[in-house]
């Protein structure tokens, strides 16, 4: 395939360009580079700090490959833009993946990624979502019951914990027809094996060497019971999805989940698509729609904390669009909480669960005027860039208004749509964004309708910390409620 330098006639030629070695940055180890140099679950907030050191623009190590770091939101978006070449996921976290069995479109390039993606693209459309939404009704509901245990009990509630009980319940169900139920059951094998996938891949993905090719500790045979289960689970839903299918072939048309729309797209006449594409993308669906929704919430209800006149926002959003219901019980509500779903782009600007994103170029490329190498990395600091004050003023600042005004009117020269990019950009949005949003707009009208927030806070009432094992989650958040009158039901 011909590069992008050769083909586009708009790039810098080869002669102009600039090498990545003559780029600042932090000097480096032999061998390792700057591996070591950070702690791999803050190694986002470590690169955040050498950007303000030395610019949007600059250079590290990673073992022995070259990385470009970019921080500028503009430079940003065109990459995103370009994919899916030049760039697309390194060939370490897509070794990593296959190892784990993690074969879905998320870790996908080229023409896998091109097969896949109009599956999991059909399976996610807003159409479908709608169908699947009673389901969606009944889980928030027994989140809201589990809650209101909580709050008469006067308990502090695992803050992350549950809303880990809440996105499986909804990924099970909406994606699979599976009708689990950790929320009220606490039964949460399944969840368990899932928390402890994600921070592996974050590990192997930043350990200098791939040790476990050759010795396992206790922990990466910790690791494969764990993937054991959670493969046979979803082997579990997919027999259970082709069942239903051949009891009932109209669903084929009509099919009633996610992962019947990806069987039936899978056995279409004329689909490249094979058994292992469907399992790769449940298992990646399972994985996504648990970890990166329940932190999103997170930390948007921490942001909240103290900011109790967004919450009376809140509030007065909710009992307006809910009437007399305690959760959204029709789809078009959902699209009426605007509010809700401006503090959710103010959190994810300022808090995303992916601060950065790590590409690697599969064919000579250049970014800004520098020259990329095949096989050399970019580092989008996405967060970096959503935090900029030539995009947002007062960019610091939790002010979720500015989602809702008019752009011409806000002395930016960039729309915060394009400046921040929580769900990636161009071709490779994230798929499940929609569901997403749905999801939190779903807890935080139910939340604010229902509750009020006494406290959102770690135990010892310490600051909070920014831990990175996968997906950017807080650490230790417990939250304390307190009914609200006008919404109490009777006891029972």
């Amino acid at each position: 395939m011909p590069s992008r330098l050769e083909t586009d006639p708009s790039a810098s030629s080869p002669a102009a360009l600039r090498g990545m070695h003559t780029l600042p940055g932090p000097p480096g180890l032999p061998i390792f580079g700057n591996m070591l140099q950070a702690e791999p679950m803050r190694f986002h907030q470590t690169a955040e700090r050498w950007s303000e050191r030395y610019g949007n623009l600059f250079r590290i190590k990673m073992g022995n490959k070259q990385v470009l770091v970019v921080a500028d939101a503009e430079v940003i978006g065109r990459v995103l833009r370009d994919r899916p070449a030049p760039f697309g996921r390194g060939v370490r976290l897509r070794q990593i993946a296959a190892e784990m069995g993690i074969t879905g479109l998320f870790t996908a390039n080229t023409e896998v990624w091109q097969r896949q993606r109009p599956m999991v693209m059909s399976a996610f459309a807003p159409n479908n979502i709608r169908r699947y939404f009673p389901a969606l009704v009944a889980v928030t509901q027994r989140l809201e019951t589990r809650w209101r245990r909580a709050a008469r009990a006067g308990t502090a509630i695992d803050l992350q914990a549950d809303l880990m009980r809440y996105t499986v319940d909804v990924t099970a169900g909406l994606a699979f027809g599976a009708a689990m139920n950790t929320l009220e059951s606490d039964d949460n094998v399944i969840q368990q094996h899932l928390n402890a996938i994600f921070p592996m891949v974050g590990q192997r993905l930043l350990a200098p060497l791939p040790y476990w090719r050759w010795f396992k500790l206790a922990r990466d045979r910790s690791l494969d019971r764990h993937l054991v289960e959670v493969h046979r689970a979803v082997a579990g839903f997919i027999d259970a999805a082709r069942a239903r299918l051949r009891a009932d072939p109209e669903r084929l048309e009509n099919p009633d989940n996610l992962i019947e729309a990806m069987i039936a797209a899978r056995d279409a006449p004329g689909s490249a698509l094979t058994d292992q594409d469907v399992a790769g993308n449940v298992l990646t669906m399972l994985l996504a729609g648990e970890d990166t929704t329940a932190n999103t919430l997170a930390w948007l209800l921490h942001l909240l904390s103290d900011q109790p006149a967004v919450r009376e926002q809140l509030h007065a959003e909710s009992a307006r669009v809910l009437g007399p219901e305690s959760v959204a019980t029709e789809f078009a509500l959902a699209g009426a909480l605007t509010f809700a779903e401006a503090c959710t782009h103010e959190a994810m600007r300022l808090k995303p669960v992916a601060p950065f994103l790590l590409l690697e170029a599969y064919e000579d490329a250049e970014v800004a005027g520098i020259r990329v190498p095949r096989g050399a990395m970019v580092m989008l600091l996405t967060r970096r860039a959503a935090t900029d004050g030539r995009n947002f003023a007062e960019p610091l600042r939790f002010h979720p208004e500015r989602w809702l005004e008019d752009e011409e009117l806000s002395g930016r020269s960039s729309a915060p749509k394009r400046a921040s990019m929580p769900f990636g950009g161009g071709p490779r949005l994230c798929p499940g964004r929609y569901l997403a949003l749905l999801e939190i707009k779903m807890v935080v009208s139910m939340l604010f309708r229902n509750f009020e927030i006494d406290s959102v806070a770690t135990a010892d009432g310490s600051p909070v910390e920014e831990r990175l094992p996968f997906t950017m989650e807080p650490v230790g958040l417990r939250m304390k409620l307190r009914e609200r009158a006008q919404s109490v039901p009777p006891p029972g």
